[in-house]
């Protein structure tokens, strides 16, 4: 009778192990918690806005406006960035017969970036002074997305066992890195972020594993507004004061190829 219920139990505890295990080869494309890799390139668009006023004393103690003053705006079009990045995806993702939902965090690091170089040196009154002595030069402007990282939000539809296409929305954020060169070389850093959308598909690579998989997708951002520093925006003397306020507005767009990794689902704990 011990030996018969040693078998039994032996057969039940098999059975659980071979369960655990099956599930374990068993994970959907992204299900569960996994992680991942992916390279790809990046394209984008700059549209800067420079609104210039220069104050100066008038006759009495007044003041006016000079032939300076006037905005600079890109209403068409822009500079563009290219380059190639390449970062880390992880998040989990929950099956629900065909349908899917899941959360994703990614960070790339980058080289996408604009530059603007002149032969002849562009000279900049610094101080509004009107003097030579006082001007600058700049030969180069450049603009590089070093990094971007963000969170997001899945919903998709396993058009078969092995194959899932998402649709994702959430927040990307991004450091650029602005120099210029010349006479008065400065670099400056600036964050940029905003509304990012997203669309993927993950197939099984069940060949190779059961929870290794392909992904293949995009992402676009819109960098929305943001002030930045401008170049010659000292206020400084020669009978008057200038001020420049400056905008940059943009968006960008990621396609990338990379490999994610299930490894853990809390529905195996129960």
């Amino acid at each position: 009778m011990k030996k018969v219920k040693l078998v039994i139990a032996s057969v039940a505890m098999l059975g659980l192990l071979s369960s655990t295990a099956a599930y374990a080869d068993g994970f959907a494309p992204a299900e569960g918690l996994y992680l991942g890799a992916a390279f790809g390139v990046g394209v984008g668009v700059v549209q800067p806005k420079v609104q210039t006023s220069t104050a100066a004393s008038g006759a009495g103690g007044g003041s006016g406006t000079t032939a300076g003053s006037g905005i600079f705006q890109a209403t068409e079009g822009g500079l563009g960035l290219d380059g190639i990045e390449g970062g880390v995806i992880t998040g989990y993702g929950y099956k629900m017969g065909d349908l899917y939902a899941g959360i994703e965090g990614e960070w790339f690091a980058s080289d996408v970036e604009f530059k603007l170089t002149s032969d002849t040196p562009i000279q900049v009154d610094d101080d509004n002074s009107g003097t030579a002595d006082s001007d600058k030069t700049y030969t180069e402007v450049s603009a590089k997305k070093t990094w971007t990282g963000g969170m997001f939000g899945r919903l998709g539809y396993y058009i078969n066992p092995n194959t899932l296409v998402s649709f994702k929305g959430g927040v990307l954020v991004s450091e650029f890195d602005v120099a210029y060169v010349g006479s008065a070389s400065q670099s400056e850093t600036y964050y940029a972020g905003g509304p990012a959308i997203g669309i993927s598909m993950d197939s099984s690579l069940s060949a190779i594993d059961p929870n290794l998989n392909l992904r293949m997708g995009a992402v676009y951002t819109d960098f929305l507004t943001a002030s930045v520093q401008g170049i010659g925006t000292v206020v400084g003397g020669g009978g008057g004061a200038t001020s420049v306020n400056s905008e940059v507005t943009g968006s960008a767009l990621s396609a990338r190829v990379g490999l994610t990794y299930s490894f853990f689902d809390v529905n195996s704990l129960f």
